[in-house]
């Protein structure tokens, strides 16, 4: 662990950016939930990127909006007012340092807990004071986000021809599940034209999400950049009429390395802010996480070791957001 400290505005600058250009950028995969053969789709779009674009999700933008509008109305509150929500513990508010490992970012961010026992508003008492509604309007729209995370999940299962239609959403349909809502804003940043710099920064730093996916919506401003097997960057298109679905690490590993955690960062600049959403649904602390035995062809060996999601976590947040955190538990790692 590393004392934090306030970074400087030179240290959020991207060192290496080498984006891909527009014109050979491969096509994102688009998934359409309304249709009955998106299981192949999705499978193939876990194999060759893990990332993909989710449309006819039948997630209401009335209610994307209002959760929107309240947490802009959030980040938008005097920094003195924002600090009392903070910082994190793991829940709260966050800004600009991300983590216990000194990496940074130029963000402000909520990390709240999706258990229907939480209480945003005995944890962040400002909530109560400011918004009244907010409590309502996460529950609401994460009922809904889990519902289709789950829908993906078994579309996968069926896909892969899993016997158990359920074997991965199982994990998120738990009690126990061990999910989290983050709420991300970037802000602009005038230090970029004050300095007379060229380029981007920062927003966060590239990595890949631990736990089994990712839904992620953001506003129409862009920053998402995924990296490519050739190892360019390449910059996501913005749509906020639609939801993108990450493979993380957990998933990763139970599909013996068949579905890619693909890494991914976000850049941002000095004009326009930028708000994503995302829920990462995660397993339950003591859940076993191994290659599932039915999708091993015939001779064919497991990568990684058997581990918890409790065991992988404590090992993820306790490195660099950047650290290649899978090769640890691979069974042929030299692990140097």
């Amino acid at each position: 662990m590393v004392a934090l400290s306030k970074p400087t505005i030179e240290q959020f600058f991207v060192k290496t950016c080498k984006p891909v250009n527009p014109l050979t950028l491969p096509e994102i995969p688009i998934i359409d939930l309304s249709k009955t053969d998106s299981k192949h789709l999705i499978v193939n779009a876990c194999q060759d990127f893990g990332f993909f674009k989710v449309v006819n999700h039948g997630i209401p933008k009335t209610l994307i909006d209002k959760l929107e509008a309240e947490a802009t109305k959030f980040f938008s509150f005097p920094q003195s007012v924002k600090d009392s929500a903070g910082p994190p513990n793991p829940f709260g508010y966050g800004n600009k340092n991300i983590g216990q490992n000194g990496d940074i970012g130029w963000v402000e961010y909520l990390l709240l807990n999706t258990k229907p026992e939480s209480d945003y508003n005995k944890l962040v008492p400002i909530f109560k004071e400011h918004s009244e509604n907010f409590q309502y309007i996460v529950d609401e729209y994460l009922k809904l986000l889990k519902r289709m995370a789950c829908e993906i999940l078994e579309l996968m299962a069926e896909g892969l021809k899993l016997e158990s239609k359920n074997a991965f959403s199982k994990m998120l349909a738990d009690e126990q599940s061990d999910s989290v809502f983050r709420v991300n804003y970037y802000p602009p940043c005038p230090e970029l034209q004050e300095h007379e710099k060229t380029g981007n920064l920062i927003g966060f730093g590239e990595h890949t999400d631990p736990q089994i996916i990712s839904v992620l919506r953001s506003n129409n401003t862009s920053g998402l950049e995924i990296l490519l097997k050739d190892g360019n960057w390449a910059l996501v298109p913005p749509d906020s009429e639609s939801f993108y679905i990450n493979v993380g690490d957990s998933l990763q590993v139970m599909t013996n390395g068949r579905f890619k955690s693909i890494k991914h960062r976000v850049v941002t600049n000095s004009m326009n802010s930028r708000m994503s959403m995302i829920y990462f649904g995660g397993p339950p602390l003591n859940q076993k996480i191994a290659p599932l035995p039915s999708l091993l062809e015939k001779d064919e060996e497991s990568l990684y070791n058997e581990f918890t999601w409790f065991e992988y976590k404590k090992y993820a947040y306790n490195v660099a957001l950047s650290h290649n955190r899978l090769t640890h538990f691979e069974k042929f790692s030299s692990k140097i």
